[in-house]
């Protein structure tokens, strides 16, 4: 991977013009009016499935959880208003990731959102280059960033698999459809799990464990060619647990050692114009680590966790080691692609397989 440098006397040290009647602003995020505003936004203008039946619905506490890592930075949350009205945001998280074991500091792009009554003005790249200016004034070049749309030549293209925990809602919403041959009654009975964990010494991440625990993922992630990095705070940033947010879990053997890790992340959907049902509840796996327990054993129990927490279904990409666990625990492929790129980096393709990060 070669990257492409640059130097901060190129850089703009005034925002981008707007065009008349809009202007720039912040999103804080420890202002509840500023957090309502933004959770309004995305919520009734954000990412849609291909046939306009589910809308992520990102809870308040999600967005802080994923926008206020340690070290996150307040004038990458950028707005554009008009006449007081929040109408497009992007947001930028600054990251470690490690490539061929060289460390560099990147930043995270997301949540690139304009209200729909907005979309004729060409604000989107006017938003992208005012926080790419932002990014820059820190001495920061490179970001990575997810879309589902082909922007240009990405260095990966994932797929998203799913395992149903809750079969006949995703029948009754359009989300899954019966096999042939298959009745319904035969689909629940092969998509049933077992009521408790299998495990043994499986245990809810505790903050005594996280500097052992994020030793162990570190070292899990030094294999793919592209992976993020974690100090302690920001380990136990992203991974203690969080109800409706983030679950982890350690398996602890008999001598008190953590060998194996677990976790995943809630983010719902609006269920769109259906009668019966308003909420589709997913897990999506996060980083998981497999030392001594194989991982199809582990990612069982996730499935089991989740199952009692009421999901109704579990995604995953087929980054990392995923795609070992798909056809043993029953995953389906999902219908469209999760396309990874690098800003101001040069970079092969790879597989998916060779990704070792999972942006929210």
């Amino acid at each position: 991977m070669k990257q492409q440098i640059n130097t901060l006397k190129n850089i703009k040290n005034e925002p981008y013009e707007l065009p008349n009647n809009f202007y720039w602003s912040n999103c804080d995020l420890n202002n509840q009016n500023h957090i309502n505003e933004l959770y309004i936004l995305l919520i009734e203008n954000y990412v849609e499935d291909d046939n306009n039946t589910l809308r992520f619905a990102y809870s308040k506490e999600f967005l802080k959880w994923s926008l206020q890592p340690p070290n996150y930075i307040p004038e990458w949350h950028v707005c554009i208003k008009n006449k007081e009205e929040l109408i497009g945001f992007i947001s930028g998280t600054p990251i470690t990731i490690a490539t061929n074991n060289i460390k560099t500091k990147i930043a995270i792009i997301n949540y690139l959102c304009i209200h729909k009554k907005f979309r004729n003005q060409r604000l989107t790249p006017i938003l992208i280059k005012e926080l790419t200016r932002r990014i820059n004034l820190n001495n920061i070049w490179h970001s990575i960033y997810t879309s589902g749309f082909n922007l240009s030549e990405p260095v990966t293209s994932s797929r998203y698999y799913h395992r149903s925990l809750n079969f006949q809602k995703l029948i009754d919403i359009g989300f899954s459809r019966l096999r042939q041959n298959m009745s319904i009654s035969k689909t629940l009975k092969l998509y049933n799990l077992p009521e408790k964990t299998e495990n043994k010494g499986l245990r809810i991440l505790e903050e005594n464990d996280c500097p052992k625990v994020m030793k162990l993922l570190n070292e899990y992630l030094k294999k793919f060619k592209i992976s993020q990095m974690f100090s302690e705070n920001e380990f136990n940033h992203w991974f203690l647990p969080k109800n409706n947010v983030i679950y982890s879990y350690v398996v602890e053997n008999d001598n008190k050692e953590i060998t194996d890790f677990i976790s995943f992340f809630y983010l719902p959907s609006i269920i769109l114009s259906n009668n019966k049902y308003d909420t589709l509840h997913v897990a999506y796996s996060f980083y998981n680590v497999s030392t001594k327990t194989p991982l199809d054993q582990l990612m069982n129990d996730a499935l089991i966790i989740a199952k009692n927490l009421n999901f109704d279904v579990f995604n995953a990409l087929d980054i990392m080691d995923n795609k070992l666990i798909f056809q043993k625990l029953k995953f389906n492929l999902g219908s469209g692609n999760l396309n990874y790129y690098l800003h101001n980096m040069i970079c092969s393709n790879i597989e998916p397989s060779d990704i070792g990060v999972t942006l929210l």
